[in-house]
């Protein structure tokens, strides 16, 4: 509970650092045009201690804005205006009537005398309340009253209210649409991980897969080269096959591999079908060297080559040409297996199996490449069957 509780404090906490650095620069930016306005117009520089206070103010005003702003940010966007709108205008008018109070008491030397022209007449007139006119006669001018004070004062704060408005109400609208944006730009990294784990833990339960499928195929022909009393093909294959699984379970389930490495594996697992298959097993791959560095994911041609034994080398009495070829187009890899003989229901006998084979290779595709991929199949004219598999083309 006591994290439940604290997780929207740390939220609120985590735009502190782009509300104070807004909040100082406009504040700074406004300071500026002050220090600028000074420095052309009347060069009075002793003023500047009071613009730097009412900065402060400022800066302390728009701070209480942000505290109330970071509240609603666990509501929606249109919550955050609101908020921003009815926050502003009492931040805009304690912040007039300072700034109107620092106006009136600050020792300005050029307020003290007014200067008018009437006709011939030249009357200068003091903030105390006197009138000297050209003759040197001194006339006392009646005080303001209170009551007119007082409306002036109104309506200088309600001036001032209506500017600052408008300035505490740009800071705010721009602290929400960066701070927004922050926030979408979280929300979108949190999501791209999550799907790169996602994606990555699908490659490694399709790869998982093919293991057992593998397995189950090889102990089929150790049990057939047993009972066959074959004993040093068998041990052969044992051989083999440790040498062959040590490899593929050192293997990354979602890391990419090389074709060179991917055909190393497929040759490992293709001298263990050889002992079974002497005389007809025939293996030709056909792969550019320039396509070796080429990615793709581990053991994906696994399931495909145990496929085209299974239907293609197991069924026929016949020599069999299993061929494995990789070529390139317009920046995609293709990459075909295939065999010249065996049943043209290839495919529909690989449904009747454990179900991994070719679906889990166009699964894999998917989950790795996206739409970015294809595979198709489809059974040869004169017998056999081949295997496609396109892909983006990605060099080492």
């Amino acid at each position: 509970m006591d994290d439940a509780r604290s997780l929207p404090a740390r939220a609120r906490l985590a735009d502190l650092p782009l509300a104070a650095a807004s909040i100082g620069g406009f504040w700074l930016f406004y300071f500026a045009t002050i220090v600028i306005r000074t420095a052309i117009v009347d060069q009075e520089y002793s003023t500047l201690g009071y613009s730097a206070l009412d900065c402060l103010i400022g800066v302390f005003l728009t701070f209480l804005v942000w505290i109330v702003l970071a509240r609603a940010a666990r509501e929606s966007v249109r919550i955050q205006v609101i908020a921003a709108a009815i926050a502003c205008i009492p931040a805009a008018a304690i912040f007039s009537t300072f700034n109107l109070a620092f106006a009136v008491h600050q020792p300005l030397v050029a307020r003290t005398v007014i200067t008018e022209h009437q006709g011939d007449r030249t009357i200068v007139k003091s903030v105390e309340g006197d009138e000297v006119s050209a003759d040197g006669v001194r006339r006392r001018i009646a005080p303001i009253p209170e009551e007119v004070k007082r409306q002036r004062v109104i309506r200088l704060i309600a001036d001032g209210l209506v500017t600052w408005v408008f300035f505490f109400a740009a800071w705010a609208s721009f602290y929400i649409a960066m701070s927004s944006a922050n926030r979408l730009r979280t929300a979108e990294r949190r999501l791209s991980r999550a799907e790169r784990q996602a994606q990555a833990a699908q490659l490694r339960a399709l790869r998982y897969q093919v293991n057992p499928h593998f397995l189950f195929n090889t102990l089929n022909s150790l049990s057939s080269l047993v009972m066959a009393r074959r004993e040093e093909e068998a041990e052969r294959m044992i051989v083999n096959l440790s040498t062959f699984f040590r490899s593929s379970l050192a293997l990354d389930p979602s890391s990419d591999v090389t074709l060179n490495e991917e055909l190393q594996f497929q040759r490992l697992y293709l001298d263990i079908e050889k002992v079974r298959f002497p005389n007809r097993l025939k293996v030709r791959i056909d792969v550019p060297r320039e396509l070796g560095p080429a990615r793709l994911p581990p053991l994906l041609l696994q399931p495909l080559v145990e496929n085209a034994i299974k239907h293609g080398v197991a069924k026929t009495a016949e020599p069999v040409v299993l061929t494995v070829a990789a070529r390139e187009e317009d920046s995609w890899l293709i990459l075909t297996v295939e065999n010249d003989r065996g049943p043209p229901a290839a495919a529909a006998a690989d449904e009747t199996g454990t179900g991994v084979g070719l679906a889990n290779v166009c699964e894999r595709l998917a989950a790795r490449f996206g739409r970015g991929a294809d595979c198709e199949s489809a059974p040869l004219p004169n017998g056999g069957y081949r295997v496609t598999l396109s892909m983006p083309l990605e060099l080492e």
